[in-house]
């Protein structure tokens, strides 16, 4: 097992903690695109950010990343968090970063039932939906870049998402990163469907969204896990994307629920929604300690089925929760990835 323990470096250098929240870094440009998305009618939200001075456009320097179950990809992935955001960061290392938000989620297209009560219709936007996304999605890159396959990144839900697609489409992918992966779980996780009736959507406000994201880090580190200011940011940025959701008191955002169905269906009754063993392409699987999500003990069970990939890679990180990416030790993970992404690997 190739299995390496990162912890947490300084990241940003100084200069850039001064930068304004909105501000692009040096030499980083941004471009966003709504496509047509998986079915007719679905508009889906494309966020880009490359080097400036780009060069030719390479399969192995072009990555698309999905969100997981709750929130959108761009409030995370690119949220400026002391001036950068995660995509800038790849960005300024040579990287084509693209990132999707899947319909019913932040800018893409809502499903009409989202404006209707939750208990009105079944549970939306199941999993091979968003796989179809996924799809529309990194043929646009495809075709736009000119290159015959990319880099796909999933946190979280957008593992089994991007595990599903890399599986059935495994000539499409350069890499695979699985952030925080799904899989079965022998016991119930916070995410694990547990009412008997799955309502289409759901609302979460940003004290749910807190508690959740604190759950599993031990008393004396919850003070330090998240820098002043950055929940805050993020609450503010993700919120904003649900103009339903933020007029509700206290303000809520809306979520589809179709994983819950899928949850239920697959990892919950021990059936894996995608098979790994028809993973080709290198892979890397990374989680934090305190996850209480996806606990570390899925990314270990895991790995071993990873049968097909070359150079596969477990990393776990120390002191971080489901979302390291927004807390004081993201540096670990930023650089676990780019060292993924960065390195020869012998097929």
């Amino acid at each position: 097992m190739n299995r390496r323990t990162l912890i947490a470096a300084p990241l940003a250098a100084p200069a850039l903690l001064a930068l304004p929240a909105q501000a692009q870094p040096a030499g980083v440009v941004m471009e966003e695109f709504l496509i047509p998305g998986g079915a007719p009618g679905v508009e889906i939200y494309l966020r880009n950010k490359r080097p400036e001075a780009a060069t030719a456009a390479r399969a192995d320097r072009t990555i698309l990343i999905c969100h997981g179950d709750t929130y959108p990809a761009s409030t995370v992935f690119d949220l400026p968090l002391g001036g950068l955001s995660w995509m800038d960061y790849m960005a300024g290392r040579g990287f084509d970063v693209w990132c999707v938000d899947i319909r019913g989620y932040g800018r893409s297209t809502r499903p009409a039932a989202m404006a209707q009560p939750p208990d009105a219709n079944p549970p939306l936007v199941r999993g091979t939906e968003a796989v179809a996304d996924i799809a529309a999605a990194a043929a646009h890159i495809r075709s736009t870049r000119g290159v015959p396959k990319l880099i796909h990144m999933g946190w979280s839900w957008g593992t089994s998402l991007q595990g599903r697609f890399a599986a059935e489409n495994p000539g499409l992918v350069e890499r695979l990163v699985l952030y925080a992966p799904q899989w079965v779980s022998p016991t119930p996780t916070p995410v694990s469907p547990s009412q008997p009736t799955i309502q289409a959507y759901r609302t979460v406000t940003r004290a749910q969204a807190r508690e959740r994201w604190m759950n599993g880090v031990p008393d004396n580190k919850r003070a330090a896990l998240i820098p002043a200011g950055w929940f805050e940011h993020w609450a503010d940025s993700t919120f904003a994307t649900d103009p339903e959701g933020s007029r509700r008191v206290p303000s809520v955002l809306r979520a589809p629920n179709g994983v819950l169905l899928d949850a239920r269906e697959s990892w919950a009754a021990g059936v894996p929604w995608y098979d790994p063993g028809k993973l080709t392409m290198p892979v890397l699987v990374t989680v934090a300690e305190w996850d209480r999500d996806t606990p570390p003990a899925l990314a270990v069970a895991l790995f071993p089925a990873l049968t097909a990939s070359p150079g596969k890679r477990l990393v776990m990180l120390a002191e971080g929760t489901h979302s390291i990416v927004m807390e004081r030790n993201r540096g670990a993970l930023f650089q676990a990835v780019q060292v993924f992404l960065e390195e020869n690997i012998a097929a």
